[in-house]
């Protein structure tokens, strides 16, 4: 499968990257292209826009807590609810539960990712914008949660080199299949992963914008601390078309600062872009980073809120937020996991970037991607960086 020629005519701001006469492919067979050819297959050029409803991936173990906690006061809600999450109603395995699948270490690591397809009218609905890794040992009761960049130009098998939102579209086209991964999109989405960070994937979970929306909804809203190195505080003027009212996607000062479900979804989407803004200075790792930081609020919110104690309205929000979640998390690893991840206490989960990895940075800009400092498909550093965080 020969590689396909760029072309500036043919970029698409939805697309990871520009391609000439691209189709859906249909089929998956691998390509060995020389490092020297890939040096050559750049993206022409660097567009910023507003990219309307990214989702978070980063608050899907947020859901698990939220939703497990709250299916044990309402059984039969979470009998309906648990099959199309986890794949059985069973509640008798989801409250025995089972060994946690782990790596060699005995580390537990959830591949997380998030995409718009909720939002039929959005041309790049399934490239997952948000892709998360989340590593968590079991002996010391400590994690970390490491951002992957969306732009991030890694080599898809059977793809050629592209960025990294693209791989579970991709899969999902080619119907991916091979041995040890699960199949589609999130099965593709995880060898690259695999492949580029060293680090086996135990568990995936891919949710859309609905359920981080609504999660934050039931816990009655969170407060984060807004940290800009900007005086006035954040500013994205980008407007979200879906309120014909208003209003601007973020306009915080410094300090503490209360969201609802919509004004954290909408923070999670601001890169900045728009002009006037400011407090974005690291555009889509500032996002990235407040990502993580409501991750940790709800975390906290979760297992205070008096929401969950109400059966009425629990039970209706668990089996809304089944419908926005696929996850290969089977009902006897989910109260496990639960419990672990609980077990994590904020001052143990890390909130980490490769921009700013152990006070180094990974990366380096490559036309409108990022590679990795060490040069094209070279992720050694990387690997090695994140073996020294597994220790």
């Amino acid at each position: 499968m020969p590689e396909r020629s760029l072309g500036k005519k043919d970029f698409d701001i939805h697309r990871t990257l520009p391609r000439a006469g691209a189709v859906k492919p249909h089929s998956l067979k691998a390509r060995n292209t020389p490092l020297e050819k890939v040096a050559e297959i750049t993206p022409k050029e660097k567009v910023r826009g507003f990219s309307f409803k990214r989702s978070l991936a980063s608050v899907i173990l947020i859901i698990f807590l939220f939703t497990l906690t709250i299916g044990i006061w309402d059984a039969v809600e979470l009998s309906g609810a648990s099959k199309k999450m986890f794949g059985s109603g069973n509640l008798f395995s989801l409250l025995l539960g089972n060994d946690l699948k782990t790596d060699a270490s005995g580390r537990v690591n959830i591949l997380l990712a998030g995409y718009s397809a909720d939002d039929a009218g959005h041309s790049g609905a399934n490239l997952t914008d948000s892709i998360m890794l989340l590593s968590l040992n079991q002996t010391k009761k400590t994690g970390y949660m490491l951002s992957i960049p969306r732009d991030l130009w890694v080599s898809i098998p059977g793809y050629g080199h592209a960025k990294i939102n693209e791989a579970y579209q991709d899969g999902n086209w080619a119907n991916f299949s091979e041995i040890g991964y699960p199949a589609g999109g999130m099965g593709l989405l995880e060898k690259v992963v695999s492949d580029n960070f060293g680090v086996p994937i135990n568990y995936y979970s891919l949710i859309n914008y609905s359920a981080f929306r609504d999660t934050v909804n039931a816990v009655g809203g969170i407060t984060i601390d807004i940290k800009s190195s900007d005086p006035r505080g954040l500013y994205d003027p980008s407007l979200d078309y879906t309120s014909a009212a208003c209003c601007a996607l973020a306009n915080y000062p410094n300090g503490p600062v209360t969201l609802n479900g919509k004004q954290a979804l909408n923070l999670a989407r601001a890169r900045g872009d728009a002009y006037g803004s400011y407090g974005f200075g690291q555009a889509d790792f500032d996002r990235t980073q407040h990502q993580r930081q409501m991750l940790l609020a709800l975390k906290q919110k979760s297992a205070t809120v008096k929401t969950i104690l109400n059966p009425t309205k629990s039970g209706h929000l668990f089996d809304g937020m089944a419908n926005n979640v696929k996850t290969d998390v089977d009902i006897g690893a989910a109260l496990p996991l639960y419990r672990l991840f609980n077990a994590v206490n904020a001052g143990s989960l890390q909130s980490l970037s490769l921009r700013d990895l152990s006070g180094k940075n990974y990366l380096t800009d490559y036309g409108g991607a990022l590679i990795p400092a060490a040069g094209v498909s070279d992720f050694s550093a990387i690997q090695a960086a994140i073996q020294n965080l597994n220790q």
